[in-house]
């Protein structure tokens, strides 16, 4: 391989940070790495994606602590990504939602993704030898549910295919605040390799119909107010549109996936080289982003081994 693969040579140690961004509701953030939330109820408090092991979500809890000692009881994961789900024993919450769709992949191909996630970026399973297995839910919804942590209510709906086919966000009604997983990134690379580029920028519209005052987005800083949060819909917008863009021109004349790769680099390498975990992501980003424009609907299922056959093949 002429780089290191993924993220392996990632060993950086990333600065978090806590930030409110509405009443009773804060962003866990970690300078590109995955991001977590914490909604606060009248008697109870709901979190938003795991982290990657109960030794990292001890870190969120850490935070959490220091705003309030109410009780856990929900965990919402907006997808089944083992960085995002498998330090869930870590907080003891009663429930612990995901769409339907979500659990179908876990059932489908979650040991898969852990393999594959643990090789790519194995910084990120810190205390890795806790996590007692896959993540299930408790409870699972097909278009929308809604939670209530006493009089606040917490909206859980799928708005589209776009990261996943299984996304959830999360709409706290009362400060307009919305937590949207990996559907939007602010200064950090999509990660495409599930996903269906088609569809995104239509959920994006479906996020943005909301007018959210602020969200918590699945990598990157905090977005508060309306011009920050409009300003990361339309470069996660790009970045999807970009990266299809061209493997979709390079499919219709019959050219090879190394011709997309080719062609992705020449489109997304101007905007966006400086975001995090860009390197990481180009490579599954062209592969699934050819797969899409050649008709093939449902991402295939990574593994470890055709991780590294296809990280060989672009970057050889």
């Amino acid at each position: 391989m002429s780089s290191a693969f993924a993220s392996a040579g990632d060993l950086t140690a990333k600065e978090t940070s806590f930030t409110e961004i509405g009443d009773g509701l804060w962003a866990f953030t970690a300078e590109g790495d995955p991001n977590s939330g914490v909604i606060i109820g009248d008697d109870s408090v709901m979190v938003v994606e795991a982290q990657a092991t109960p030794r990292l979500a001890e870190k969120v809890i850490s935070e959490i602590r220091k705003v309030t000692p109410k009780p856990i009881t929900h965990l919402t994961l907006t997808h089944y990504h083992a960085v995002r789900v498998l330090g869930a024993s870590a907080y003891g919450a009663e429930q612990v939602i995901m769409s339907d769709t979500a659990r179908a992949m876990v059932a489908e191909r979650g040991q898969e993704d852990w393999d594959s996630e643990f090789d790519r970026f194995p910084r990120l399973f810190e205390g890795h030898e806790s996590i007692p297995g896959l993540t299930w839910p408790t409870t699972t919804f097909s278009d929308r549910m809604t939670v209530y942590l006493g009089k606040r209510r917490v909206d859980i709906m799928h708005l589209g295919r776009a990261h996943t086919a299984g996304d959830a966000v999360i709409w706290v009604p009362d400060a307009e605040v919305m937590f949207t997983g990996d559907i939007v990134e602010y200064h950090s690379a999509c990660y495409c390799g599930d996903g269906h580029l088609t569809e995104w920028g239509q959920t994006l519209d479906n996020i943005a119909a909301f007018e959210p005052q602020a969200i918590a987005p699945g990598r990157g800083d905090a977005l508060v107010g309306p011009d920050m949060v409009s300003a990361a819909i339309e470069s996660t917008r790009d970045f999807v549109d970009s990266t299809y863009r061209p493997a979709e021109r390079v499919a219709a004349r019959g050219g090879s996936l190394k011709d997309a790769w080719t062609a992705v680099r020449a489109e997304c390498d101007p905007k966006f080289s400086d975001y995090a975990i860009y390197e990481h992501c180009l490579p599954f980003n062209v592969s699934r982003a050819y797969d899409e424009a050649r008709g093939i609907e449902t991402p295939r299922v990574w593994t470890a081994a055709r991780d590294k056959e296809m990280w060989t093949e672009l970057q050889g």
